[in-house]
């Protein structure tokens, strides 16, 4: 810019050189004035170089965009998910006794039992009946039942009493490792308890709805000694009434015509004796009783071992 300037002022003196040829004067001072002034601006022109003009010329460049991948976020405060255990598990067969909806009277007494099954792959030593939640109608806390082996069943029993105020009731347990751990149960309420669940209602008078005929429970007495055994089984009820039943057995057999045992009133008739022996080679057998009338559901066991 500064050496634009400069040639932009010796135009300007240039010119005001050519313009004094129009001023008076002798033909010999006009001639040498302007030999002066042509020499003068020939020497800057000759000094100054004129610049070039240039045009800015603006292309526009492509922008590449740069993507840097971001890691994902990485949480180490959560667990990593892991199998679940299958040392432990237990199974619910059926109510041996008080099948749901049982009627009972006000503060009565009785035996609740549950057939579960040991579905796990560990043995069962030392473990126990818990009171889970609900109803606990006297249960203890906690009761110790017999050791079992993967794949047995048993009987677990509690000693109850039905509370003194008229409505339904329910009462929820689970069973607990030796190492106070519950226990899941499949087939289990929500796969975890098993319960028992009773009405109560006060005695029956001639204004109170009767008692709905029912079996409470069914038991079984075995005696003897391997291959020689013998059994009765105790059918138990809540009022008079007539109940037809018949065996199923281990190997899938089962009674070809029905027992019937008829009741004056509540209570509980026993079988004749039994007898079951086995054969060459020495096994294992039970035998449950199904209760076509009034209950249609299957109770009790009778088991059979010769090692």
């Amino acid at each position: 810019m500064k050496k634009i300037s400069r040639l932009f002022n010796l135009i300007i003196i240039a010119a005001l050189f050519l313009g004094a040829c129009n001023l008076p004067s002798s033909d010999q001072g006009q001639q040498a004035s302007l030999t002066s002034a042509a020499q003068t601006v020939e020497a800057l022109l000759s000094a100054t170089p004129l610049l070039p003009v240039i045009t800015p010329s603006l292309t526009p460049q492509p922008v590449t965009a740069t993507l840097t991948p971001v890691p994902p976020t990485v949480n180490t405060n959560t667990p990593q998910a892991t199998a679940t255990s299958n040392c432990n598990v237990g199974q619910f067969i059926t109510d041996v006794t008080i099948p749901d909806g049982t009627i009972m009277t006000p503060g009565q007494t009785f035996t609740k039992k549950w057939r579960i099954k040991n579905i796990g792959s560990c043995a069962w030593t030392g473990f126990s009946l818990v009171f889970d939640s609900g109803d606990s109608m006297g249960a203890p806390a906690s009761k110790a039942i017999s050791d079992l082996g993967p794949g047995q069943e048993v009987d677990i029993e509690v000693a109850l009493t039905a509370p003194t105020p008229v409505g339904n009731y329910r009462g929820y347990f689970r069973i607990n490792t030796n190492g106070g751990v519950l226990v899941p149960i499949v087939s289990g309420h929500l796969g975890k308890t098993f319960y028992v669940d009773i009405k109560v209602q006060n005695p029956a008078t001639a204004t109170n709805t009767p008692v709905v005929f029912a079996v409470t429970s069914v038991t079984f007495n075995v005696t003897g000694t391997c291959p020689n055994f013998n059994y009765t089984y105790s059918v138990t009820t809540n009022a008079a009434g007539t109940v037809n039943l018949h065996r199923i057995f281990s190997d899938g057999g089962t009674d070809t015509a029905p027992v019937t045992m008829v009741f004056s009133s509540a209570g509980t008739l026993t079988s004749p004796v039994i007898a079951r022996v086995f054969g060459v080679p020495a096994s294992s057998a039970w035998v449950d009783i199904y209760i076509d009338t009034p209950n249609n559901q299957q109770f009790g066991r009778a088991t059979f071992t010769c090692p």
